[in-house]
């Protein structure tokens, strides 16, 4: 292997680990970091000894994340203009996956509907997760079928984040938000995004902490974003 190619496939895994680690990756794009630190756990973590090749491609990186740094002031912009919704009491029923509980629900949809109920029903490959009202949960279980019930959880809160129109068209807003409550040490049970409502689902017990953290997310782009 010539040096060239090893000093670029060094270069390539410095990237990949930068990456990696959203926090390190953060502070690089904000000019917080210490270069020569930063190599240092890299070379290490990477089994690697050629310290400055790895300070080399953590400046280089640098540059490049330094370009993309307004994409931050755009995830800013859409949580400054948008506003929190709590609805407690909530329950998820997860059902099995089969086209017998689809047709059963949908009389149900139809149902909740007419009564002015809200209720939020998620497929995947391998089962339905059914968001609800902790006062629907019998019912939705009766529709349902006991047989096809594969887990309840209840004792949960809703809290919708409520933003403009723009955030359809703005990448990272709900990793941002998960990563703030992920750095808060929250649970997040389910989280569901539909059109510019991204909702959390989080036990009662991280309830008054998720609106929190939540809150400073949109106060401190409210603080940043003057326009």
């Amino acid at each position: 292997m010539s040096n060239s190619v090893s000093k670029e496939s060094l270069a390539e895994r410095t990237r990949a680990y930068i990456d990696a680690h959203p926090s390190v990756k953060d502070c690089i794009a904000k000019g917080l970091i210490n270069y020569s630190s930063l190599a240092r756990m890299i070379m290490k973590d990477l089994d690697v000894d050629n310290e400055e090749a790895v300070m080399i491609a953590c400046r280089r990186y640098a540059g490049r994340l330094n370009t993309t740094s307004d994409h931050e002031l755009s995830i800013l912009r859409i949580l400054k203009d948008s506003r929190l919704e709590m609805r407690t009491k909530t329950c998820i029923v997860t059902a099995k996956n089969d086209w017998t509980v689809l047709h059963k629900m949908d009389n149900l949809f139809k149902d909740l509907w007419n009564e002015n109920s809200i209720m939020q029903c998620v497929q995947s490959a391998s089962a339905v997760t059914i968001i609800a009202d902790s006062m629907l949960r019998e019912r939705i279980v009766d529709t349902v079928g006991r047989f096809n019930i594969i887990k309840i959880r209840e004792n949960l809160v809703e809290i919708a984040v409520k933003s403009p129109e723009k955030i359809v068209d703005t990448s990272g807003v709900i990793a941002y938000l998960i990563t703030n409550l992920s750095d808060a040490g929250i649970n997040i049970e389910e989280t569901v995004s539909c059109h510019t409502d991204t909702i959390f689902i989080v036990g009662e017990r991280d309830m008054i902490n998720a609106y929190s953290v939540l809150t400073k997310c949109i106060q401190s782009a409210e603080t940043i974003i003057k326009d």
